[in-house]
């Protein structure tokens, strides 16, 4: 049976609507750029295959390493060795991940800022709010192993001294940019937020395959093993992309930890409750009032 012709050009422009509609609402390309120390530098390897299973696209648009480095100290390289200043310059960076170290204000996160701004005015950069390296001790040598010995107490403590240290100026110069800016662009990831709470688990005995602080830390400084590396990923994955990790598989490097699946799923969770609940990542989620309220 033939349609008539106006019928048949009603359903071609009806399955082309539908067609473009589809585009519309498909997810853009991001084109995430990482600029880290060593505390981030391997979410440039680890997120690329969270957006592949989460089916969401990605794009590496580079990386950059400098040991123990300060954000400025990236923007102060040589042009010739500046990777990420080149692809900033090109306009092919949709995410800017940085990573400043203990000196605040870092000038480097608001340089980066601007300079990307007038290639791409839809660039975000998200800045890494690290853990403290070596707990926070400074006046003297410090162990690896002095972390077994954390109590909630002293966790609390510490997390506590980081704010007020270092986190409240770390926010104090985002809000900074972003007014000047005039709208905002850059986003904090509460990394250390998610850490505290695992460490806590830790103490708890409710982390499973987690046993003692050692089990996430490789050295005195602080470097990451596998489970803390991979829940610092995690809240880079929920802050950039805004949804939630839990669900996504189980990484190869957490398969040899007892109960891998389950400890999995507390690290998503807490990189997300961490984001989530985190005013200046970025990530508002709307939380659900009772009926009549």
């Amino acid at each position: 049976m033939r349609l008539p012709r106006f019928l048949a050009l009603l359903v071609l422009l009806a399955i082309g609507g539908s067609l473009f509609a589809a585009d519309a609402n498909a997810p853009s390309t991001q084109r995430v750029f990482v600029c880290a120390h060593s505390f981030m530098i391997f979410t440039a390897k680890m997120l690329p295959p969270m957006a592949q299973a989460a089916g969401i696209p990605y794009e590496a648009a580079g990386q950059q390493m400098l040991g123990g480095s300060r954000v400025i100290q990236h923007w102060n390289l040589p042009d010739d060795k500046n990777l990420a200043k080149a692809a900033l310059r090109e306009g092919r960076v949709d995410v800017l991940t940085v990573s400043p170290h203990r000196l605040l204000p870092d000038e480097g996160i608001d340089n980066f800022t601007k300079l990307g701004l007038e290639k791409n005015p839809k660039l975000r950069v998200f800045v890494q709010a690290s853990w403290p390296a070596n707990d926070g001790v400074l006046d003297r040598p410090f162990k690896n192993e002095e972390r077994n010995a954390s109590t909630l107490e002293s966790l609390h403590q510490m997390h506590d001294g980081h704010r007020a240290r270092w986190l409240n100026g770390l926010e104090a110069q985002v809000r900074t940019l972003n007014q000047s800016i005039g709208h905002e662009a850059v986003y904090i990831v509460p990394v250390s937020d998610a850490v505290f709470a695992l460490r806590e688990h830790i103490v708890a005995g409710t982390a499973p395959g987690l046993t003692k602080q050692t089990d996430l830390f490789h050295d005195d400084l602080g470097h990451p093993l596998a489970p803390l590396a991979e829940l610092v990923t995690y809240c880079h994955f929920a802050a950039i992309f805004g949804r939630s990790p839990v669900g996504l598989p189980t990484p190869g490097d957490l398969k040899k930890y007892p109960q891998a699946d389950d400890l999995n799923h507390l690290l998503q969770q807490l990189a997300w409750d961490a984001v989530s609940n985190y005013p200046m990542s970025g990530v508002h989620v709307a939380v659900p009032t009772a009926a009549g309220q």
